[in-house]
């Protein structure tokens, strides 16, 4: 147990960092992420691909990288971290464009663009029902926060009970006590509480 040092992973199938529980002629790591000890080589070393990546914060859209490992599957809906000059953010995958067309997955090799959304911090889109009109509101919340059917909630002001959420896609939580975070929201509906 001497170091720290990145390997792949055959039961993570990801680069992960290793350590080194054995030296020699065939050394031995161990995965400090799923705990896995296998024998790991010089070049079990990936270098890192860096994929442009496309990140969307409501009307504004900014040209980011996110490092990903060689051979990697990337697919619509997963999560990362994007380098976005000097700072990082959470990004959600919602589009991956690989040799000139959009796909639901591909490697990290055959990505040419990942369109993404920050879902740091993100939109909630609330439509707050009062009898014959509708008022709508708009707040910046967590992507992680949870809004709940038949929760009580004050955004902007407004304290408000929600009656249904409708999800980025396209079902319809209807049941109290339904969760969602903010992150997969599309539109909140609610009335006044």
């Amino acid at each position: 147990m001497e170091e720290d040092d990145v390997f792949y992973c055959p039961v993570c199938s990801v680069s992960t960092d290793h350590e080194i529980v054995s030296r020699g002629r065939n050394p031995v790591g161990r995965c400090l992420d799923c705990g896995d000890v296998h024998a790991v080589a010089p070049g079990d070393r990936r270098k890192p691909v860096h994929v442009r990546a496309i990140v969307s914060e409501g009307a504004k859209s900014q040209v980011c990288t996110i490092e990903m490992d060689v051979g990697e599957v990337c697919r619509v809906g997963d999560a990362f971290v994007a380098a976005c000059g000097d700072e990082y953010t959470g990004a959600e995958v919602t589009s991956i464009e690989s040799g000139g067309v959009r796909v639901r997955q591909a490697t990290a090799g055959e990505i040419s663009a990942l369109w993404t959304r920050k879902v740091e911090e993100v939109e909630l889109r609330v439509a707050i029902h009062m009898g014959g009109t509708t008022m709508p509101l708009r707040a910046m919340v967590q992507g992680e926060d949870l809004f709940s059917v038949r929760g009580v909630y004050t955004l902007g002001g407004r304290r408000f009970r929600i009656a249904r959420i409708k999800i980025r896609d396209g079902g319809v939580l209807r049941i109290p006590g339904q969760k969602a975070e903010a992150k997969r929201i599309r539109r909140v509906f609610g009335y006044p509480a």
